[in-house]
């Protein structure tokens, strides 16, 4: 994930990415990960709230994140996300899986016939990852990923139906 990989991202979901550079900061993490992504999808995008089958769910999802953000991730400060599939070093300040997840995230909006992704490509792309941080996460506050993955693809139908 470089520059150029950031230019194919909408201006909101750019914001939300430029906002987990500095949560990954100010949490003392050397590399966005994805659950630095996660956590401000949901604090950002009303429509990546609105996947979800609950205001509750999404309270609990957030609570998780915070206790990250003030030692629950501590385990993770001096590792690097990693599936293992990819090189563990990006060395531009993405984690590799993170990295990839913002690629498979533009990758879904080409395939929606849009030029830029946005917030739910992006959580899309974060539930399919089933190595991510994000995925443990979710799985963690209760939300069935299998289910949640589903009903994103859905979304994306639908929409792909309604431009025809």
């Amino acid at each position: 994930m470089g520059p150029d990989a950031e230019a194919h991202l909408s201006a909101e979901l750019a914001a939300m990415v430029a906002s987990a550079r500095r949560r990954a900061l100010r949490d003392g993490d050397r590399q966005i990960d994805t659950a630095h992504l996660l956590h401000t999808l949901l604090e950002s995008d009303p429509e990546v709230r609105e996947a979800f089958e609950s205001g509750p769910q999404v309270a609990r999802l957030l609570g998780y994140l915070v206790q990250r953000s003030i030692g629950y991730g501590l385990r993770w400060q001096s590792s690097v996300e990693d599936s293992g599939a990819v090189p563990t070093v990006t060395g531009d300040g993405w984690s590799p899986v993170a990295a990839g997840v913002m690629a498979d995230a533009y990758a879904r909006a080409v395939r929606r016939g849009e030029p830029f992704a946005d917030g739910v490509d992006l959580l899309a792309a974060l539930v399919a990852e089933p190595e991510s941080r994000a995925v443990e996460v979710l799985g963690r506050a209760g939300v069935d990923v299998p289910e949640l993955l589903v009903r994103l693809d859905g979304v994306a139908e639908r929409e792909r139906g309604l431009e025809a």
